[in-house]
């Protein structure tokens, strides 16, 4: 099961791609998966998109292919972990994933009215007012300590090489335009560059007080920097241990709840630029903290 020859159909295959983005001698000279067939499919298709894409959609496009960053995609939903969203959410979360329009017109931000949306919704993403980056960060923050305490890690003393771990928690948006141009063509560069800015602010001080400084950088479509998942796998691996459950499950679970934390956020924070009704009872971004 799963495997396909496909000599005879070589010649009717239409690949409406140049013949170099697709080695078909490759796939028809040994059985393959459908897997590698799909994937192989997959990745022409994107790159046609990419190549047609703008600098702010290529930085979306290479964020959102991220490692981890479509977990949030996969989560089971179960509102008392609050792990869900609701109908106005998934409906904002999905046009903002996909790249299309959040704000049509580009009215003003709800919040502080002197700035105008972007169809892209990187204002309201990272807009400051409403207390809504906070929040979001807050609640980032809570998903990591709360794994910590399941793993019993209620100091991480002794993380690296004896000596404590200082997590320092950010969100960046690749479509800033301090970073849109490289994160356009680099994924991840945007959580790169915000890592060395918290070394550069934070490696001094934490050297003093002889902990290690541990940026965990997420870019806003849920991409995060490589020092983020390097402690998250450790992360993972405490807790695999400490549950004895496969270290692949828990860090699946980890990145999902991490993500669609991150995400629900994100969505709420459209809602409320846009001037969108958030579920019944909600009527401020002060209350989603």
């Amino acid at each position: 099961m799963g495997f396909y020859w496909i000599p005879r159909s070589h010649d009717n295959w239409a690949f409406k791609t140049p013949e170099s983005a697709i080695d078909i001698n490759s796939l028809t000279s040994s059985p393959c998966r459908q897997h590698t067939l799909s994937a192989a499919l997959e990745n022409i298709q994107f790159n046609s998109l990419f190549s047609q894409s703008s600098v702010a959609d290529k930085a979306r496009l290479l964020s959102v292919s991220s490692p981890h960053a479509s977990a949030w995609l996969s989560v089971v939903p179960s509102p008392g972990l609050g792990l869900s969203l609701d109908p106005n959410e998934h409906q904002m979360a999905i046009k903002w994933w996909l790249g299309l329009n959040t704000s049509p017109g580009s009215p003003p931000c709800a919040l502080c009215p002197e700035h105008p949306l972007d169809p892209l919704g990187h204002h309201a993403v990272t807009c400051k007012r409403g207390g809504d980056a906070i929040s979001r960060h807050n609640k980032l923050r809570d998903v990591v300590l709360q794994t910590c305490h399941r793993a019993c890690l209620h100091k991480p003393s002794n993380w690296l090489c004896g000596k404590p771990a200082a997590f320092d928690l950010t969100v960046v948006s690749p479509l800033n335009p301090t970073f849109i141009s490289e994160a356009g063509r680099t994924a991840g560069s945007a959580a790169v560059a915000a890592e060395l800015r918290k070394h550069s602010a934070n490696d001094a001080k934490c050297s003093e007080l002889g902990w290690t400084c541990i940026p965990l950088v997420a870019e806003s479509y849920g991409a995060w920097g490589s020092e983020a998942v390097q402690a998250f796998s450790r992360l993972a691996s405490y807790l695999a241990t400490r549950t004895n459950s496969p270290k692949s499950k828990v860090v699946c679970s980890l990145y999902g709840r991490l993500n669609l934390t991150l995400v629900r956020a994100n969505a709420r924070a459209l809602l409320l630029r846009c001037g969108c009704s958030l579920q019944e009872g909600d009527i401020s971004s002060s209350q989603l903290s």
